[in-house]
């Protein structure tokens, strides 16, 4: 139970403010730690210290005196103390104090964006996130206070977390009820805050956060990691992550869907003669051929080596655009060479045919299936 303001300033409790005052002075040079260094003087000094400020204060010294469910009369509230009452009494309950709030709150929700490779997209990565953000305090482990001590219960709400007062209204006296201004509605005081935390049960901290990031995302998907931000103010549970993915852009490698388009430039001759190549993709290298022929903006598919699907089983298809390249610069030989195979290959001649789009658009049309 506390201690009796009255009692710890040692005054009547008619006194004046006079009486108070000169009592706090009397006790105050005879506790403070300055002149007075024992633990025991500083407990009293903190007493003595917290009920001259209630007692000082007409409001506080008022309330105090009538009690934390003080009535209009100054005693329990008769008959309907105010609406809240009134709503009890007729519908079952709803009104009253719904009693002091808790300190521990959830914490907040933090969003972190995260950059992974075109690679990581085919088969999910593992990163370790280092991120700054807000811990249970070691020291007080979520108390809010020092270690070996705890909160006190507030003596001018008694606990309660509310101040009830008495208005006057067209209806008559009206009890209202508002948070305790001294306590701000927690029902209890921190006498000795955690001198690591200040009181706040939290501290900031860089911490190592491991997740695995699942196959077939793409840029501007949030992921949820429930219990991982913010732990709540006097050691609240913790908010949610979410991660923001954004693929980084590939030289060689796009994505439509779970696809992956690619460009391959082939030479007259290999156009022409047909050849087999390989070449290294994302995940290993592929094989393909090149028929006879082949010509500028041909697809070729290599099933199952693209985007593993985020949700289902198996993979998009590899999907290669054929650029046949016309060389520019001939050596004399080479210039030869191609003037005695226009002479021998009876082709037709240049002539006007119904409009095609050009080359890199015919590629994307097919790419996309337009």
């Amino acid at each position: 139970m506390a201690a009796d303001h009255y009692e710890v300033l040692g005054v009547d409790r008619d006194a004046s403010p006079d009486e108070i005052k000169k009592a706090y002075r009397r006790l105050a040079r005879e506790l403070h730690p300055d002149v007075n260094p024992s633990p025991e003087a500083a407990e009293r000094f903190k007493l003595v210290t917290h009920a001259y400020d209630v007692l000082s204060d007409p409001q506080q010294r008022q309330q105090y005196d009538l009690g934390p469910q003080a009535g209009p009369f100054g005693g329990g509230a008769q008959g309907f103390g105010g609406f809240e009452d009134i709503f009890s009494t007729f519908f079952g309950g709803g009104g009253g104090s719904r009693g002091p709030k808790s300190r521990r709150e959830r914490g907040q929700d933090a969003l972190l964006r995260v950059e992974i490779d075109l690679a990581d997209v085919i088969f999910g990565a593992h990163r370790d996130l280092e991120v700054d953000t807000a811990v249970v305090c070691d020291r007080c482990q979520g108390s809010c206070c020092e270690p070996g001590t705890h909160p006190v219960t507030c003596d001018i709400c008694n606990g309660t977390g509310s101040i009830q007062r008495s208005v006057r209204s067209l209806l008559g006296n009206v009890m209202t009820s508002s948070p305790c201004g001294t306590c701000r509605g927690y029902g209890t005081i921190i006498a000795t805050p955690c001198v690591t935390c200040q009181g706040q049960g939290r501290v900031r901290a860089r911490k190592t956060i491991p997740v695995d990031i699942p196959a077939g995302v793409d840029t501007g998907l949030r992921l949820q990691l429930p219990g991982h931000g913010e732990v709540g103010p006097a050691g609240g549970a913790n908010g949610d992550l979410y991660l923001e993915i954004k693929v980084k852009h590939d030289d060689v490698f796009s994505r439509d869907g779970d696809d992956l388009l690619a460009t391959l430039e082939v030479s007259m001759p290999d156009a022409i003669l047909g050849t087999t190549t390989s070449f290294h993709a994302l995940d290993g290298d592929v094989d393909i051929e090149l028929r006879p022929g082949t010509q500028s903006a041909e697809i070729i598919t290599v099933k199952n080596r693209g985007i593993t699907h985020l949700r289902g089983n198996g993979r998009g298809d590899l999907r290669i655009g054929v650029q046949v390249v016309t060389p520019t610069k001939l050596g004399r030989s080479e210039r030869e060479l191609i003037e005695r195979f226009a002479q021998q290959y009876k082709g037709d001649k240049p002539r006007l045919s119904q409009f095609q789009q050009g080359l890199f658009a015919k590629i994307r049309d097919r790419f996309l299936n337009l």
